[in-house]
């Protein structure tokens, strides 16, 4: 469930042959991650992820929709396990995979594309949103639901905390786990959506909710100069006597009676505000960005493959339920 707007997902779901809780969640490695990346979805999965057996996955294959020079996609995967580490997941704590190094992914992605139709793909809101604006829609993104199904199902997730605008992810994933169940027998959990609402927007230097493919985004991981120039970019509401829009950000960091203070003592002072907001939000990500510097590919792909052997145990035991129950398997 990675839409270009909002690419990260997690979902609690339940070991059931341990009896535990498990946690996963998503990153499609396709760009720099910004604010609202992380309040988005990051810090709340860093509050959690320590109390479950927790997956956190390098989506590469989602990211080729979009992104065809092979020297990002591979620089994209480096920085993706970078950014995992740099906010604070101990990686004894959580299995850190890669997408692609588990076929069953893209395997059984294949089988639910066989189970659903055209038209039901054709609702997909990324695909309909580039027809709209006349844009080339790949296959790719076209069956991207049932990619984003498999990811979802082939580890039982049970409950997918989302945004708002992702409802439709959770709601594939589960009409893909129904056909197959129908036709095959009982052998997905079809999840449950919780709905998110007190970060399911984190507004961007537009007012509009963050996004890259908006350019209203504040870098994770950017140079105070990088920080300074996105902040100082921010649409202001020229009459009122708080910014608004600085205002939503800053309370990202602050607590709102300690920012209220300050707004109004420097009521109307906008220049003021944003330098202030300048100032939290470098304290803020100066030492994640430190941190993220300091790590060597050869940490990377040690993490990675590591993580990835995880996985593809836990994944491969589940296809080869699927595989004997659509008839594949000769055993």
């Amino acid at each position: 469930m990675f839409p270009k707007r909002y690419r990260l997902f997690f979902g609690i779901v339940k070991n059931m042959t341990e009896g535990k809780k498990r946690l996963l969640t998503g990153l499609q490695s396709s760009g720099t991650l910004h604010i609202g990346n992380y309040f988005g979805a990051l810090k709340p999965f860093l509050s959690l992820y320590e109390q479950y057996e927790s997956f956190l996955m390098i989506a590469d294959y989602h990211a080729l929709t979009s992104l065809k020079d092979p020297k990002l996609v591979r620089e994209s995967i480096f920085n993706t396990v970078r950014d995992y580490l740099a906010v604070g997941v101990d990686p004894t704590k959580a299995v850190i995979f890669q997408q692609s190094q588990v076929q069953e992914h893209t395997e059984l992605a294949w089988i639910f594309d066989c189970l659903v139709t055209v038209p039901f793909l054709e609702l997909g809101h990324a695909y309909k949103d580039k027809v709209a604006k006349g844009l080339e829609a790949n296959a790719g993104l076209f069956t991207y639901p049932m990619l984003m199904a498999a990811d979802i199902l082939l580890y039982d997730t049970v409950i997918v905390p989302v945004g708002e605008d992702q409802r439709q992810h959770v709601e594939y994933a589960r009409e893909a786990a129904a056909k197959f169940n129908n036709n095959y027998g009982q052998t997905f959990i079809e999840p449950k959506e919780l709905i998110q609402k007190e970060i399911a927007i984190v507004p961007g230097t537009d007012g509009s909710k963050m996004s890259k493919s908006r350019g209203n985004i504040i870098p994770l991981f950017g140079t105070k100069e990088d920080i300074a120039k996105a902040v100082m970019s921010i649409v202001t509401d020229s009459s009122g006597e708080r910014p608004e829009n600085v205002y939503a950000i800053h309370k990202l960091l602050k607590p709102e009676a300690e920012l209220d203070a300050l707004y109004e003592e420097k009521k109307g002072k906008y220049k003021d505000l944003k330098e202030a907001l300048i100032e939290d939000l470098e304290a803020f990500i100066a030492p994640m960005r430190a941190k993220r510097e300091a790590i060597t590919d050869a940490e990377v792909i040690k993490v990675v493959e590591e993580g990835s052997d995880k996985a593809r145990a836990i994944a491969s035991k589940k296809m080869i339920d699927v595989r004997a129950k659509v008839g594949v398997s000769l055993k």
